[in-house]
């Protein structure tokens, strides 16, 4: 059952300070949708709520169940014939409507399509990262909060043998019912899926800000993953930055398999030792050394006070510069990086010709 009215975030005061923003559209850029298309003789188009370079979103009205509001994100044209982005793009689909839980986007079926798309409901409100551009850093009691929900979601996905692998600021709607969402299961895996690729590198499989260190160095990921990307995520409500802030996206790659992040009462003295001691064992470099479930983080969250400050923020190593992310320098994990993506970008455009022919 889904929650309506006020709920668990009513602590947050915080969340009432922002607007309801979307992502910024270039409204010089052409629309695939203009208002008032009907997708399907079912969706009536609104307005456009957010262009990436991959997909537009729409907010639309759905005739079939009393022009409820809801969210269309639709690939643009030129991707629809990529194998690569179509399998991510059904198997978003596939992932959102095989979960129900109050703190996940919620999918709406939709039947036969005459070109591909989701819908998923409608929220109002603003994302995370939109409240972290007007409060930084948040206050303690918030952040904790909010991890602490995050927690019983993503506790929910595993348990159905989901992983993220994506979680960062942008991913999470704080709603105006003061509730939140996760959101975007663009890269999600099952647990017994197969290991990713050095692609994993682009935006397609993770967000190099966000990134866990075994993503970082193309092994295997499971739970432990998304705790890692919640322990960023509370690090950067906490602190303000993110764990490994660099312009050079690399080297803070770099950095989180071959360090640890600055302890974050350095940068934010008013926090208290147990919240620090919560967020360094989240971003532990071994997902051994971590919290083993998102459940098992969520119960020290709830009760902050009761944690053992074990000092470890004494003990935090500064990142070694140049070394290795899979047994090579950085520098020629570059090479090899662009080299692979120099390659997709010619066998899509050689596939592009071939259709076109």
């Amino acid at each position: 059952m889904r929650r309506n009215g006020a709920g668990p975030l009513d602590t947050v005061e915080s969340c009432h300070d922002v607007p309801e923003r979307h992502d910024a559209v270039d409204q010089s850029a052409p629309s695939e949708f203009k208002p008032g298309y009907v997708l399907d003789a079912r969706f009536v188009i609104g307005e456009t709520l957010s262009r990436s370079g991959m997909a537009t979103i729409y907010q639309a009205r759905d005739s079939y169940h009393n022009d409820d509001l809801v969210a269309i994100k639709v690939p643009h044209l030129r991707y629809e014939s990529d194998p690569n982005f179509f399998s991510r793009f059904q198997r978003e689909e596939e992932i959102g409507r095989g979960l129900d839980h109050p703190f996940l986007l919620k999918f709406i079926p939709t039947g036969k399509k005459s070109r591909p798309y989701l819908v998923t409901e409608y929220l109002r409100g603003c994302t995370l990262a939109h409240l972290l551009d007007a409060i930084r850093p948040l206050p303690e009691k918030d952040a904790l909060k909010i991890a602490s929900l995050l927690c019983e979601a993503l506790q929910y996905m595993h348990e159905h043998g989901v992983v993220h692998r994506d979680l960062k600021p942008g991913n999470i709607m704080i709603c105006r019912d003061r509730t939140l969402r996760v959101m975007d299961f663009g890269i999600a895996t099952a647990t017994a899926a197969r290991r990713i690729t050095l692609s994993g590198f682009t935006p397609m499989l993770g967000t190099p800000d966000y990134m866990a260190p075994e993503q970082v160095k193309n092994k295997r990921t499971d739970e432990r993953t998304d705790v890692y990307g919640l322990g960023t995520i509370l690090y950067e409500m906490l602190t303000g930055v993110v764990p490994f802030e660099n312009e050079n996206p690399w080297v803070a790659l770099n950095d989180r398999v071959t360090g640890d992040p600055p302890a974050p009462r350095k940068l934010n003295p008013k926090l208290s030792p147990q919240a620090e001691e919560i967020v360094l064992h989240a971003l532990q470099r071994n997902p051994d050394d971590r919290y083993p479930t998102a459940a098992a983080m969520k119960a020290e969250l709830d009760a902050s006070s009761e944690v053992a400050v074990t000092g470890y923020c004494d003990r935090l190593q500064a990142p070694r510069w140049r070394m290795s992310l899979e047994g090579t320098p950085v520098i020629a994990g570059t090479v090899v990086a662009v080299v692979f993506i120099v390659l997709q970008i010619i066998l899509f455009l050689a596939l592009r010709h071939s259709f076109a022919r």
